[in-house]
């Protein structure tokens, strides 16, 4: 008597659980529209580090907009006298906030080969990739061989700029870029190659670049447009002597 009771029931509610599910799949097709309900967007690192550096050169670029127009205003209405403006320029062209030319080189750095990584799991992952002080010891040694002026990633570099490593990306000005890394620098490029041979911790480079195929490329280059530094010149923690400490939010320099 009890299993007839309960066959009965089942035959009641069946139906309707029946009717509940096809209610949620038609709710759930016309939500999609046709497409994934969950769909993946940039969900992996390097699509973040996409995204993330394509919006900070879009506020990049209309602070640089920004600024430009307050200089053609103060231009149009004499604001500046003529020795402070040329006092600027030359500041100017010292800082790196102009645009310069001229021949030198280009030092690109790579991580090790995926199949490198694969044929040495038990090698610890951090001698298969480049690290900030990798980057840092190349761009101390153009600047040590004499550069003129030096970009990563085609931005330029300052007093003030700041490599910092954040998982598998490096950071500049706030903006996060992967591998490949180029340093290119302005200036004698008989008196850089030198800079970079002498360097001891590029040295050492080379030996992961031998063992483990770490990219580390040396080019030529006959003639280079740079462009002028566009983001803030204001500190965050460092201060320049005789001036008084200002908050800011610009990256602080960091080196080894």
């Amino acid at each position: 008597m009890r299993r007839l009771r309960r066959i009965s029931l089942w035959r009641a509610v069946a139906p309707l659980a029946l009717l509940c599910a096809g209610l949620l799949f038609a709710t759930s097709a016309t939500n999609a529209r046709g497409t994934d309900l969950r769909p993946s967007r940039n969900t992996t690192l390097a699509g973040l580090v996409e995204e993330q550096s394509r919006r900070s050169a879009s506020l990049v670029r209309q602070h640089a907009a920004l600024t430009q127009d307050i200089e053609k205003l103060q231009e149009q209405q004499g604001s500046i006298d003529p020795a402070l403006a040329k006092q600027l320029k030359d500041l100017a062209d010292a800082v790196g906030t102009t645009p310069v030319t001229g021949p030198g080189l280009t030092v690109t750095l790579k991580d090790a080969p995926s199949q490198v990584v694969k044929d040495n799991p038990d090698v610890d992952a951090d001698w298969l990739v480049i690290h900030q002080q990798d980057i840092q010891a190349v761009v101390n040694a153009l600047w040590a061989g004499g550069a003129d002026a030096i970009s990563i990633q085609n931005h330029r570099v300052i007093s003030t700029t700041g490599i910092k490593c954040v998982g598998n990306s490096v950071v500049l000005h706030g903006v996060p870029y992967l591998p490949p890394y180029k340093i290119t620098a302005i200036g004698d490029r008989r008196k850089l190659q030198k800079a970079l041979d002498d360097s001891q911790y590029i040295e050492n480079l080379q030996d992961y670049v031998v063992k483990f195929q770490l990219g580390y490329d040396v080019k030529n280059e006959s003639s280079i447009s740079m462009p002028a530094y566009e983001g803030t010149l204001d500190l965050q923690s460092a201060t320049v002597p005789g001036f008084p400490r200002t908050p800011s939010t610009s990256p602080t320099a960091s080196g080894r």
